[in-house]
């Protein structure tokens, strides 16, 4: 079967939302389906992906992307951002695929028309891109909202994911399932043995561009903590809220004890994640963003390491409670260190092997498994 997947985010951006695009792509594709994948523009190079068909095509806008996707013939669509739903206004079957962010602020401007094709709006370049992202961010909520109702099926990738989106899109409910996500097998293949060293490690993952992460949080909270017990902290990941964190670390007296390495290959993430004793991410909830599930929660316990994490949104699906890691319940600096400190002090204790198997339950097969019923549903 030939499956057309348009992907905005896809590698070589790095990103939960990019491995789960390029995962599911590469699950179809060793099933045998003849896989074509769309995703923006960008000045990297399109990785060479086995049995895949990458174009970096789209702009962003609904005019020229439909235009380019009329270009190919799939017998099935699949979007993998709420903000393309509108393509199932055009093409049947259409599948659509959520995440959290995607569909509670959608950030992609689809819906910004193209004013300098209108006869003398050339003239008007001042107040033209003022105009479009207006127009733009009325219309863009507006086309999804049209799309998800005329989609062939949602695919959620938690239960809280998709609790959320009924609890926005009642008019979607009877065509969700929360598909989940899964942990690449390069990652359950990273589990070596960990250098022996005298302090624990503690590492994060993530992008350095969202509040909501917490890494500060976690900063201070290791400040509160550097009397009583050793540790080291690496933070794996970059963005503009790094430089402010560096700061931090530095006033915080930590200079010596964290170290920030940058946006790293994913080979080397998956040392950093092995070599660990405790991954760390409590994110938080703000308005209009989420953790809709947290792939890399599962792909620490592939390491074999434990995670830490917030018991909110669909990080509360992550995490198998005191078996593959377990939460913090108060996002405070004070709630984080007490959480940190009964790892750090020996209270509790994680058995790499359980990690692994609760990360091995989580396969990209299953969720493609969830999609495959829906890819002939309205074709003729």
């Amino acid at each position: 079967m030939h499956i057309g997947i348009v992907a905005p985010e896809f590698p070589p951006e790095i990103g939960g939302m990019q491995t789960l695009a390029a995962e599911f792509a590469g699950e179809l594709a060793a099933r045998g389906h003849r896989v074509t994948v769309l995703t923006r523009r960008r000045e990297t190079p399109a990785p060479v992906l086995p049995g895949i068909e990458l174009h970096q095509t789209l702009v962003g806008r609904a005019g020229p992307d439909l235009a380019e996707c009329h270009r190919h013939r799939p017998e099935a669509w699949h979007v993998m951002n709420a903000a393309y739903a509108w393509l199932a206004l055009h093409f049947s079957p259409t599948l659509v695929s959520i995440h959290g962010n995607d569909f509670l602020r959608p950030y992609i401007p689809v819906g910004e028309p193209a004013l300098e094709r209108l006869p003398l709006a050339w003239r008007s370049t001042r107040w033209r891109p003022a105009l479009e992202r207006g127009i733009g961010r009325w219309r863009t909520p507006r086309l999804m909202r049209s799309g998800l109702r005329r989609a062939t099926h949602i695919l959620a990738n938690s239960r809280y994911t998709e609790r959320v989106f009924l609890e926005r899109f009642p008019e979607c409910r009877g065509r969700t399932t929360a598909a989940m996500v899964g942990v690449g097998a390069g990652f359950l293949a990273a589990s070596g043995a960990r250098p022996s060293a005298a302090a624990p490690r503690l590492v994060t993952v993530c992008r350095l561009s969202e509040e909501r992460k917490n890494v500060g949080l976690v900063l201070q909270a290791l400040a509160r903590l550097q009397g009583r017990f050793d540790f080291s902290y690496t933070v794996v990941g970059d963005g503009a809220l790094r430089p402010g964190l560096e700061q931090a670390a530095q006033a915080l007296g930590l200079a010596g004890r964290v170290r920030f390495t940058g946006t790293l290959p994913i080979e080397q993430v998956r040392a950093e994640l092995a070599a660990g004793d405790l991954f760390v991410l409590a994110a938080g909830l703000h308005p209009g963003s989420h953790e809709g599930f947290g792939i890399v929660y599962l792909e620490a316990n592939a390491c074999g390491t434990p995670t830490l994490a917030a018991r909110l949104a669909g990080a509360a699906e992550a995490v198998q409670d005191g078996v593959s890691g377990y939460f913090v319940d108060t996002l405070s600096a004070e709630g984080i260190a007490q959480a940190l400190a009964r790892f750090l002090g020996g209270e509790l204790h994680f058995e790499p092997e359980a990690c692994r198997a609760f990360a091995r339950r989580h396969t990209w097969a299953r969720v493609v498994d969830a999609a495959l019923p829906w890819y002939g549903a309205g074709r003729g």
